[in-house]
């Protein structure tokens, strides 16, 4: 039986001895044993890498983005990995604009946000800022990317640290990791540095609406060199404002009688915040009762231009308002949140003593440019123009108070409210136009004024070869309720300073006078060639 163990036992021993003599065997080859060494090290630099990328692109993801204040925006910036590089400013809801701006492998993405009410105002207040304003924003962009950058490498290393630790719980793999995540992310963003092209915000790819852009607001240098040139002359131009008082006294003597009241028509503001200066002006200086905006107050009814409207709450005054063309719902709902603003929409309502009824433009069409009534319009648009203005007549007949002014934004709407109404407000043209409307029998006359641009038609008045002024005009209505005269303010526009005032006292025309004929819209994008006589006035 002892025999037999140590026999056995002997095996065993034997079996060790040949074990090794085949490992040493094995090795025998004398680069056996670093080219296993080296896959392991392979092996342990390719997990490392793996676990840096992944640690860069997750802290990148978390941090790389920060907020700023460009000019009068609050911007968002944030950088993602890319391979292409490239720059998107994202202006939401109306699309983008892509610049090839830089190479890889960083993309720049700036959203921009609404505009701070409070600065806005403080570049109408103080002229000369808005050029220190655009000289700033270069500034300003240049230190929230650099700002951008230190917070996306920061939070990169820190990422990668966090996760080199959990992965491997080593400390030296743990510092490799996090020293390749600060030379990846550090090459990459000087990279992008390095490579910055300035001259590709002179060629943008546009995307969404924005693509409509070119074609609305013109060669983008140009207006950037009209806007220079307005810079230069706001100061002058507020001033001129200023005196409009002494303006009004060089004309002949016309005092309203006591217990009139003062309108102020307004239209067509399209965005401009000088607009708003020069209306604050008028309401004070004049004596405002009621402030009456026949429509197209921003650009393309977005919730960005929303804070736009916030200026009404300033007036402290009735604030009657319609929807243009240009409004969507979005705007009417931004407009009625003001505490003294009051939105018509197929409805009626009293101010001051005055019966107003008004109905929205029926169409939305911010990314089409503005077209005269009666005027390139097909015949069912013509019918929907038209249809609107049936629709408030059938509203002002069944008043149960006598309207005393209707409002429609698109004078195409007018027809319809002929001899129901003594007075129609419009705009939509920007361009004065007064006149009366087709008369029917028996009915009384009906006098439709066409409001110009308020605004000095935003952009789009930088287009031609002179600016669009910015207008607006007060009327004066006796105890009775009717217009007596009116008064037109006309302040030049981009790049010029001057300030006209017109009065005009209202008198009927005498029996047998001639007057000029003025074509009225009817369904279906036909004429009338029924005379349509205006107003003569005296100034």
């Amino acid at each position: 039986m002892d025999g037999q163990e140590n026999e056995e036992r002997g095996t065993g021993d034997e079996a060790a001895p040949e074990a090794g003599r085949a490992r040493r065997r094995a090795f025998r080859w004398p680069g056996a044993r670093w080219w296993v060494a080296g896959l392991r090290r392979l092996g342990l630099a390719l997990a490392v890498l793996v676990v840096t990328l992944a640690g860069t692109v997750a802290g990148t993801y978390a941090g790389g983005h920060q907020g700023t204040d460009i000019g009068p925006f609050r911007a968002e910036l944030s950088l993602s990995p890319s391979l292409s590089g490239g720059t998107t400013i994202d202006v939401s809801p109306l699309g983008a604009l892509l610049l090839d701006s830089h190479n890889g492998p960083a993309y720049l993405t700036v959203k921009l946000g609404s505009l701070d009410q409070r600065r806005t105002e403080a570049l109408l207040d103080d002229p000369a800022s808005i050029s220190r304003a655009s000289q700033s924003a270069v500034e300003d962009v240049r230190i929230g990317v650099m700002r951008l950058g230190l917070k996306t490498l920061a939070w990169a290393v820190l990422a990668t640290l966090l996760l080199a630790g959990l992965v491997f719980r080593n400390v030296r793999r743990t510092a490799w990791a996090g020293g390749l995540a600060l030379v990846i992310t550090g090459g990459s963003l000087g990279l992008a540095a390095a490579t910055v092209r300035p001259q590709s915000i002179e060629e943008p790819r546009y995307e969404g609406l924005l693509v409509n852009a070119p074609a609305i607001v013109g060669d983008a240098r140009r207006i950037a060199n009209d806007y220079t040139k307005y810079a230069e002359q706001l100061q002058r131009m507020v001033g001129n404002v200023s005196q409009l008082y002494t303006t009004v006294s060089a004309l002949p003597l016309y005092e309203p009688a006591p217990g009139s009241t003062r309108v102020l028509h307004v239209s067509d503001m399209h965005l401009n915040p000088t607009g708003w200066s020069l209306i604050r002006t008028v309401v004070e200086q004049f004596g405002i009762d009621v402030v009456i905006d026949t429509g197209d107050i921003t650009d393309w009814g977005s919730e960005p231009e929303a804070s736009y409207v916030g200026s009404i709450g300033l007036l402290k005054k009735p604030y009657v308002y319609i929807r243009g063309n240009h409004d969507s719902a979005r705007t009417a709902a931004a407009v009625a949140q003001q505490p003294n603003a009051i939105v018509l929409d197929n409805s009626t309502t009293t101010v001051s003593g005055l019966t107003i009824a008004g109905i929205g433009d029926p169409r939305f069409t911010p990314d089409k440019e503005t077209s005269p009534a009666g005027s390139g319009l097909t015949p069912q648009v013509a019918d929907q123009v038209i249809g609107a203005g049936e629709q408030l007549g059938t509203t002002v007949k069944n008043s149960p108070t006598k309207v005393d002014i209707a409002l429609v934004h698109d004078p195409a709407s007018a027809g319809p409210l002929s001899g129901i109404t003594p007075l129609v407000l419009a705009g939509h043209l920007h361009e004065r136009q007064v006149a009366k409307l087709p008369q029917p029998p028996g009915a009384d006359p009906t006098t439709l004024m066409v409001e110009g641009s308020t605004g000095g038609a935003g952009l789009r008045g930088l287009e031609g070869e002179k600016p669009t002024p910015l207008t607006m005009t007060v009327l004066y209505f006796d105890q009775q309720k009717m217009l007596q005269a009116y008064d037109e303010i006309t302040v030049g526009g981009t790049g010029q300073s001057q300030v006209n005032l017109e009065r005009h006292v209202i008198r009927e025309p005498e029996k047998g006078a001639q007057v000029p004929v003025t074509p009225t819209p009817t369904r279906g994008g036909l004429e009338s060639s029924t005379p349509t006589p205006a107003v003569t006035p005296t100034r």
